[in-house]
């Protein structure tokens, strides 16, 4: 038995933030990143606020990848200020940092859970509509995927002109995020007719939208359209889950310090080829990654293919996106030293395959088998 539900209430538009106003808030943390502090982003909500009589106390520390004392050190300050409401405000690093404080600030207190909201500044994470929260430990360094409903907020703010100003490269680097999240929802084995309907949507968009945000920053109606690809990417993967693509991208990203998105991006035409069995005898489209992933090579490349070479057709385009967006194709292109790799490539391997998001990819892999995987990865085809 299964079901679908989106919990979060999702405002979309450059007064979106003017729905605040529906709610009785009277003291509210907000959890940021510098840059949106400093670059007067904050402004919008605070204007809000302000008209609605209310207090606010801004906690603007967070790094990328929120390690596990960042999120100690949230949640002493948390305590001091008792909230009814915690707003996050910033790419995946400060929702995730928020989304952790306020859970275990409602673990600790035993209070009602403070009103969860989310605005997010990249279009990427999907972070607004999951309930998923990735802390990277402070000690091992190894990246935790947390997951519970509790994480899930009650209200994302969807203001484009929030992601305006995002430079190139993190519009690319985010925007494959949004490109991974969909098409790992859509083979997950925990996929549904609802979630496809999403993740496939989400797919479209991206295919329009992101060159056309990449290459000018200021087009409006593409950043729009890519804020909403990353959410309904974000609600598709929330239902479904993920696969070894984020598995792999966590302990990449960990280890070697690569933006989660552009790890992403550059694991992705690898698994589709693990996944569809591309490199093995005989390779035919019949097993259900594989007729799924020619439905997204189809979508992303339309032609006269099908089968096989629309899987080949998916990750020729795929790599081509990726060398539009100056995003390197192997590990070893990105400036990985080979001996610190192949030093870590078993334990990264065991620490892929026990990942959660491994639990839901359409094809399982043994730790030998993720070993071969990362190398490919490193080395190239």
């Amino acid at each position: 038995m299964s079901g679908f539900y989106v919990p979060t209430k999702i405002y979309t538009g450059e007064s979106a933030f003017e729905n605040l106003k529906k709610y009785p808030i009277r003291n509210m943390c907000i959890i940021c990143d510098p840059f949106v502090e400093s670059s007067g982003m904050i402004k919008k909500p605070l204007e809000v606020l302000q008209s609605m009589g209310a207090s606010y106390h801004v906690f603007s520390g967070i790094t990328p990848d929120p390690s596990t004392d960042l999120v100690g050190q949230g949640v002493s300050w948390i305590l001091e200020k008792k909230p009814d409401a915690v707003m996050a405000m910033g790419g995946g690093s400060a929702i995730d940092a928020a989304k952790a404080i306020s859970f275990m600030y409602q673990k600790i207190t035993e209070a009602d859970k403070p009103l969860c909201i989310v605005a997010p500044t990249t279009s990427g994470t999907g972070s607004e509509v999951t309930n998923f929260a990735v802390i990277t430990d402070s000690t091992s360094h190894i990246k935790y995927p947390l997951t519970d409903d509790k994480l899930l907020p009650r209200i994302a703010i969807l203001d484009p002109t929030l992601v305006r100003s995002v430079p190139p490269r993190v519009t690319a680097d985010t925007g494959m995020d949004v490109l991974t999240h969909a098409i790992e929802a859509n083979v997950s084995t925990a996929a549904s007719d609802f979630s496809d309907a999403l993740a496939e949507k989400a797919i479209r968009l991206v295919r329009d939208y992101l060159p056309r945000a990449y290459r000018q920053g200021e087009d409006m109606e593409a950043r729009e359209h890519m804020h909403n690809a990353s959410c309904l990417a974000g609600v598709a993967f929330n239902h479904a889950s993920l696969g070894i693509n984020h598995s792999i991208a966590h302990v990449f990203g960990a280890r070697f310090g690569i933006p989660h998105g552009r790890a992403n991006a550059m694991v992705l035409p690898y698994v589709i080829e693990y996944n569809s069995h591309m490199y093995e005898k005989h390779f035919q489209t019949d097993n259900r990654a594989a007729k799924i992933y020619a439905h997204i090579g189809i979508i992303i490349n339309p032609g006269t293919y099908v089968g096989p070479q629309a899987v080949r057709n998916l990750t020729i385009a795929i790599n081509k996106m990726n060398k539009e967006f100056e995003i390197p194709a192997t590990l070893k292109e990105a400036g990985v030293d080979e001996k610190t790799f192949l030093d870590m490539v078993s334990e990264m391997a065991e620490i892929a395959v026990q990942d959660k998001c491994t639990n839901t990819n359409p094809r399982t892999i043994t730790k030998p088998q993720m070993v071969q995987l990362m190398k490919r990865i490193y080395y190239g085809r």
